[in-house]
């Protein structure tokens, strides 16, 4: 017997509790016969004003990710899906490799994560080499996701970072500023763009971006859940949220 809605496959998705763009960005790119299950990671709301203050607010993200699994293996999902990426690039390839297996072993179940997502959208894209990014975060944590698309075999020419003050303030930067800081990093020499930080919103804009500068601009968010769904086997395409769930 298979579930009513979920026929095709439910999906466990992992998200900090002060997360409120993952839920509704992955309920828009859900496709039919697929559900999503969010189980919340329990955190207080970080009061992020210095490198040390960040890391140190998205170890704790970390530490309570296996409560939030162990609640939502409750309803019986077929896969898990990450709404969070800091800490899946935080010590390279070999790191994240590390904390992945640690959800899944706990869970025993697939996970798709961020951090591979993004490295397995610019894969099957291809002609990538150069790359650009974006995140809501502070330096210290975008230097992990230039070590880890290092490893990757991805040359990183330059990057910003927001450095919010919050987790919560991470979902209140506004559209604008988000488009802003992405034009801001493009020039000949990039291949292509992505925007990390599964808080903010840029599922859209990315897709918007991608017209505009006829480049790859890939939001994180819309690469963790077409991930989700490729690694299922659900090869639906869809419209309006980049070339990435449109033609791969």
């Amino acid at each position: 017997m298979t579930d009513a809605l979920g026929y095709r496959a439910k999906f466990g998705v992992l998200g900090p509790s002060t997360n409120t763009i993952v839920q509704p960005d992955f309920d828009d790119m859900r496709v039919p016969g697929v559900t999503n299950h969010y189980s919340r990671i329990i955190i207080q709301n970080a009061n992020a004003i210095s490198n040390e203050s960040f890391m140190a607010g998205t170890l704790e993200i970390s530490e309570n990710v296996i409560d939030a699994v162990n609640g939502v293996l409750t309803c019986a999902p077929d896969y898990l899906v990450m709404g969070m990426s800091a800490v899946t690039f935080y010590g390279g390839a070999e790191g994240g490799a590390k904390w992945k297996a640690r959800v899944e072993d706990a869970s025993g179940l697939r996970l798709s994560v961020g951090s591979e997502a993004v490295v397995a959208a610019m894969q099957v894209i291809g002609g990538i080499k150069n790359i650009a990014f974006m995140s809501p975060y502070y330096p210290v944590a975008n230097d992990e996701v230039r070590n880890y698309l290092s490893d990757h075999g991805f040359n990183t020419v330059r990057d910003a970072c927001l450095q919010c003050p919050s987790w919560t303030a991470i979902a209140e930067v506004q559209v604008d500023e988000v488009r802003a800081s992405i034009q801001a990093l493009d020039s000949d020499e990039v291949d292509a763009i992505v925007q990390v930080g599964t808080n903010l919103s840029a599922i859209r804009l990315c897709a918007e971006l991608e017209l505009e500068l006829g480049k790859p601009v890939i939001a994180i968010n819309t690469a963790t859940y077409w991930h989700a769904l490729r690694a299922n086997k659900l090869n639906d395409q869809l419209s309006g949220f980049g070339q990435l769930l449109e033609n791969h």
